[in-house]
């Protein structure tokens, strides 16, 4: 099998001071690419700012004979986020590849939770995807190319205790992604999302030492990457990745029950046919919320 290249291409990778988001840039510009390393330099609940892990990834980039740019925008204001795209399209001239993986924890228990804690998360996870999509978005669309992969999480596609609000962000970003998926079909740009499993400063909040140490961040690399090349071809997908595990999510909607709602239906005839409702034995996945509602019309008695 021929080496998958990224020569040519030019990736903007957000939350790239290290991590996953570094594991992502180095591994891009190995295979070529020229990356626009974005990193705020806060903390990992969000505060303060530091130029240092960004440029690092950058130094590191070159010395092994890479491209790269640093970035200190934050993702999570319109206005920065622009110019983190623009960025790229300063000093490479456009932009094939978004990776969004910029994000902080403020973790605590629903009761227990600042408004503060919740809008903050909510800000840098989604709202930093939306925009950061949002701004690329329209040049990948002039030149009918790109690839854009989004960061969700096992807390939003299965939930997670005192992780309300980074649940609800990540969950969110599944579904801009399905949206973008269907916006960009006609562009050649797809949109999907991760789901990885790594030891990173996040995660070193939630997960014994000893196990951060065996879920690398290089060990969800490949699979990003290789979302992000020409030869990927899926969209509006998520998929799985840590510890040397790959594997795809969806959501399945059950065959159902249909009444006749020319009748009326009532609570008592939806308990006697649950059982029956809740099963997924047979199920499917819809590539869009049309080709669910047109299913359920078709079906209507």
């Amino acid at each position: 099998m021929s080496e998958l290249r990224f020569d040519g291409r030019v990736a903007v990778v957000t939350g790239a001071g290290g991590g996953l988001g570094k594991a992502y840039a180095l591994l891009l510009a190995a295979r070529g690419a020229k990356v626009v390393v974005n990193d705020l330099g806060g903390s990992f609940d969000g505060e303060g700012a530091d130029s240092t892990p960004a440029q690092k990834v950058v130094d590191e980039i070159k010395a092994a004979g890479g491209e790269a740019v640093a970035n200190y925008e934050s993702v999570s204001e319109w206005e920065s986020a622009q110019k983190i795209i623009q960025a790229a399209i300063d000093t490479y001239g456009k932009i094939d590849i978004l990776i969004n993986n910029a994000g902080i924890l403020r973790d605590k228990s629903l009761i227990k939770m600042e408004i503060a804690d919740y809008l903050k998360v909510i800000e840098v996870h989604l709202n930093g995807t939306y925009f950061c999509t949002k701004a690329a978005f329209p040049h990948m669309r002039e030149q009918k190319y790109g690839r854009i992969v989004s960061t969700a999480s096992a807390a939003g596609v299965y939930g997670n205790f005192g992780q309300t609000n980074y649940g609800a962000a990540k969950m969110g970003i599944v579904g801009l992604m399905n949206c973008v998926c269907q916006e960009g079909a006609r562009y050649g740009i797809l949109a999907n999302t991760i789901v990885p499993t790594a030891g990173t400063r996040l995660t070193a909040t939630v997960m014994p030492p000893d196990v951060v140490e065996k879920l690398k961040p290089e060990y969800v690399a490949p699979m990003v990457v290789y979302m992000c090349s020409e030869q990927f071809q899926e969209s509006g997908k998520i998929f799985t990745a840590g510890g040397g595990y790959f594997s795809r999510a969806a959501v399945i909607e059950g065959q159902g029950v249909f009444f006749d709602t020319g009748a009326e239906v009532t609570p008592d005839m939806i308990a006697e046919k649950f059982d029956q409702i809740k099963l997924l034995e047979g199920g499917r996945e819809y590539s869009s919320a049309t080709e669910q509602t047109g299913v359920v019309l078709s079906r209507m008695i």
